[in-house]
């Protein structure tokens, strides 16, 4: 029996967080999110509830590739499946990251029990090759070895993941939406590890009293009886779930012309941000926020929005410095 999940729509506030969760899925050459803040502030809710808005898709077989088509001609055989799979509609899925997982886990490892009851060399897929066309949710990234969040961010750009040990070569897809979260209490991350998150943003609680009072309000009715919560929450779930869809059908046709790319460089250095991952960055929030609003092209006011969620955590700041919100 499913547990079941609060509603995306019913989340009281945190707009900017719920802006930057959508935006990560319209587009996952962002390289994910960063959701930063102190403890209850509806992270963990709000990354599980993205999933339910999310529509089914097809794979074939079932496979810890969860590949489409294309992808099982073209990679089926040498990562070694049947060659008789047949097609399938699933749902989205949300693979989560334990902080305890090691680098096998995640990469994926060769086969033992294979290795030694038939004397193959077989590939055992991790986390990554699971994640594949998900939502990657790793809580508390900041507590993983860096090499495991290097690895997670490596795969999230290049929508690709290859492993090379114990005697095997092997490439997979692994194209997801990386989704972060942390407390900053219990410890930063490395500067050159925030930057490879496209986007980033800091949730607080609310500090209007009816705010709070609304937050209260809706989770006891929840936990009362989820299943009439869930179905007063459904028609604006739905809505969000279609304009996501039509975003989605969007994005690839919003133009971009060289006055805006200016706009986006000067922007850059402006914030005086080193290399050039925070324009390209920027660009891509931009097509997806236009998409998201239903721009034709970039307008100014959508380059504001993409600025504040990829340019913050990317301020050169001394040590003592703090992350601007």
């Amino acid at each position: 029996m499913s547990t079941p999940m609060y509603p995306f729509s019913a989340i009281v506030g945190q707009e900017e967080m719920k802006l930057g969760l959508i935006l990560s899925v319209l587009s996952p050459k962002l390289s994910g999110i960063l959701i930063r803040g102190e403890k209850g502030t509806a992270k963990s809710t709000a990354v599980r509830a993205l999933a339910g808005l999310l529509p089914q898709q097809e794979e074939m077989g079932h496979t810890a590739f969860h590949l489409t088509q294309s992808e099982y001609e073209a990679y089926g055989a040498a990562l070694g499946l049947p060659g008789d799979l047949e097609p399938q509609r699933v749902d989205c899925r949300v693979v989560e990251l334990p902080v305890g997982s090691t680098e096998d886990r995640v990469c994926g490892t060769i086969d033992v029990q294979a290795a030694i009851a038939k004397g193959e060399k077989r590939f055992e897929p991790g986390i990554l090759a699971n994640a594949h066309r998900a939502l990657l949710y790793v809580d508390e990234v900041n507590l993983l070895d860096d090499h495991l969040v290097d690895a997670l961010l490596d795969a999230a750009a290049m929508g690709m993941h290859t492993v090379e040990r114990e005697g095997i070569s092997v490439t997979h897809p692994a194209r997801f939406s990386l989704i972060g979260t942390m407390n900053p209490e219990e410890g930063e991350l490395r500067p050159q590890l925030l930057d490879r998150f496209g986007m980033c943003v800091t949730v607080v609680g609310e500090q209007d009293p009816a705010m709070r009072v609304e937050v209260i309000e809706r989770r006891m009715a929840f936990e009362d009886n989820p299943d009439h919560f869930i179905a007063q929450w459904e028609e604006d779930d739905h809505a969000l779930s279609e304009r996501i869809v039509a975003a989605q059908e969007r994005i690839d046709g919003v133009e971009v012309d060289h006055a805006t790319l200016e706009r986006i460089a000067k922007t850059c250095l402006d914030a005086n941000v080193d290399g050039h991952r925070a324009d390209i960055m920027m660009m891509r929030a931009a097509i997806a926020i236009s998409a998201w609003l239903d721009h034709d092209r970039i307008e100014e006011t959508d380059l504001h929005q993409a600025a504040r969620l990829v340019l913050p955590h990317r301020v050169r700041r001394t040590p003592i410095t703090p992350i601007p919100d």
